[in-house]
């Protein structure tokens, strides 16, 4: 006899239907996630036929929402965290002030009172964080500066919401203790407890945990160790809500930092991937399940409001905040279309909101459909990114008054500048350039670095690098490198673009100098080749070739032949491309 169950069945269906639309999304070129959102209204309680639990729905989503964050904090250092912190804290504190300003004052507007309007409010600016990092990741700049910025300003505002949840009860005066205790002491346990927990993950957790990690791995038992990455995710996510009060999304995210800590964090992320796909799955077909589609029809006008605050009210403040801050105008871009979504914070104030009696079942509803209808938008948005990038750069003179740096940080010291002759510049100081910085140091090759991340150039001028903070496809920046008396200019960033803008500018200013340039497209790589470049490097066919090449001197075979059989398929897989010097 087949026993259905409410699990089984909101698993399954949830599962089947999320595929059909999803893959229905995909022929017509609309991203996935839209078809999992569909999904969930058709399984919602607002459309005839098949009514899921949406309350168990969510619990699931939960869980991917806590592996989501739980790899996101995997792959993000303590340094990554620390070295946004300037912009990310004081820019997620204004972003979430200037929108919920907004969604206050249009329900304001509306005649609703100052309680639901500032509910209202608060859940218009606070960013989904499933879908900002699934959007990084598949746009592969999750680990990038803008990556990193991304992610500081949603911790940040994870933290701002862990506080505004503790104390909506206390403010609309149905919470038991509030008359026991003021205001100030609320905030300040809610305080005291997000510090308690933070300490004990960096100082304790940071030791404890690596150190598990790596008994569980000695024991030579994969599925030991899948147990433990689970239950080390879940377990300190539920344990930092149940004991001291923040979100499971937040807590999941501390314990990834202190896993991070390990030489065995890469396995622990790949052991919870498979896992964090799925649920993350059902974490849009929930969504979509609280969405009545009727909305549309009784409150057109509300709804068209309530999405321009979404979309104007969060990406306008944190695009302004980052050029405040000294980012370039691409992240600045990133940051405003990443932002420009609401979801799973805004679900957890609009119903606490409603459980108190602050927020109408207008507004409720209002929320929701419109947080709906912000992340159907939001992939558009970011596709906006590049093109609206490109137009600025096609007017310098616009571009140089959003992108304003100090002129200490766009100049070499006056020391660094005598004697600067036959040097190299190196665009970009990540892991590729950073390495290449290195080699030269060992090599005793003197070169100047250009840098789009503020922190990082403050950081290495501290270090006594000779570093200059700009693109270096805008005009005038190459020329403070002194790239007309430089022998090699070495372009360790991606971006076809701006990789082309950099060596039609180093070539104008010297045309004698060399080139060494990163790419990540074959037709990218002959035409870099066809316009003269010294060397264009793709990754894959270097890690494909260096691979090959070991392999086949592990094969007994010697080290001529091994080079000799790397170098006919170089020719063979990727003919017209210089041969990189390591072959």
């Amino acid at each position: 006899m087949l026993h259905e169950t409410a699990l089984i069945a909101i698993i399954s269906v949830g599962f089947a239907l999320a595929f059909v639309f999803g893959f229905i999304a995909a022929r017509l070129r609309l991203p996935p996630l839209v078809g999992y959102l569909v999904a969930g209204v058709v399984v919602g309680p607002f459309t005839p036929g098949f009514v899921a639990e949406a309350g168990l729905a969510r619990q699931l989503a939960e869980i991917g929402v806590i592996l989501l964050m739980f790899g996101v904090g995997v792959h993000f250092s303590l340094r990554d965290l620390l070295a946004v912190r300037r912009i990310a804290v004081p820019g997620a504190i204004l972003q979430i002030a200037v929108a919920a300003t907004l969604g206050a004052l249009l329900a304001r507007w509306w005649g609703w009172a100052w309680g639901a309007s500032s509910v209202f409010g608060l859940a218009l600016s606070v960013a989904s964080t499933v879908v900002l990092l699934r959007t990084l990741e598949e746009r592969g700049i999750l680990d990038s500066v803008d990556g990193r910025v991304a992610v500081g300003w949603l911790v940040v505002q994870d933290l701002a919401m862990v506080l505004a949840v503790v104390l909506l009860p206390v403010l609309s005066g149905t919470d038991a203790t509030s008359s026991a205790q003021p205001v100030w002491a609320s905030v300040a346990i809610t305080l005291l407890k997000v510090a308690a927990f933070i300490a004990l993950m960096l100082f304790v957790g940071t030791r404890a945990v690596p150190w598990l990690l790596a008994r569980v791995a000695r024991t030579g038992s994969r599925e030991l160790f899948t147990l433990s990455v689970l239950a080390l995710a879940l377990g300190i996510a539920v344990g930092a809500a149940s004991l001291f009060g923040v979100s499971f999304a937040l807590g999941a995210f501390f314990a990834g930092v202190v896993i991070s800590e390990s030489d065995l964090s890469h396995q622990a992320a790949a052991e919870a991937l498979p896992l964090q796909d799925a649920f993350a799955v059902l974490f849009f077909v929930s969504v979509g399940m609280l969405v009545d589609p009727l909305i549309v029809v009784r409150h057109p006008f509300a709804l068209a409001a309530t999405l321009l605050v979404i979309i104007v009210g969060n990406a306008t403040p944190s695009f302004v905040l980052a050029l405040v801050f000294g980012y370039p105008v691409r992240t600045a871009l990133t940051l405003a279309a990443g932002l420009a979504q609401i979801g799973e914070f805004s679900f957890i104030l609009a119903g606490i909101g409603l459980a108190l009696g602050l927020l109408p079942v207008e507004g409720h509803a209002l929320i929701l459909a419109a947080a709906l209808l912000s992340i159907i938008v939001n992939p558009l948005l970011f596709r906006a990114v590049l093109p609206t990038e490109l137009w600025l750069r096609r007017r310098p003179r616009l571009l140089a008054l959003l992108e304003r740096a100090p002129a200490d940080l766009v100049e070499l010291p006056s020391s660094e500048e005598e004697g600067l002759r036959d040097h190299a510049v190196i665009v970009g100081f990540g892991r590729v350039g950073g390495t290449i910085g290195r080699a030269f140091d060992r090599a005793g090759i003197p070169y100047v670095v250009v840098e789009s991340n503020r922190a990082w150039v403050e950081e290495l001028r501290e270090r006594g690098v000779s570093v200059l903070f700009g693109d270096a496809s805008r005009p005038g920046i190459l020329e403070h490198a002194h790239v007309e008396r430089a022998r090699l200019i070495v372009v360790a960033t991606p971006g076809a673009y701006r990789t082309r803008e950099m060596l039609r500018r180093a070539r104008k200013l010297n045309p004698a100098i060399d080139s060494v340039v990163r790419t990540h497209s074959e037709a990218e790589q002959r035409f870099l080749k066809a316009e003269g470049v010294g060397l264009a490097v793709m990754g894959e066919r270097e890690l494909a070739l260096g691979m090959a090449r070991y392999a086949l001197r592990d094969w007994n075979a010697d080290s001529e032949l091994a080079d000799r059989v790397v170098s006919s398929l170089r020719e063979r897989v990727w003919p017209g491309v210089a041969t990189d010097a390591a072959s």
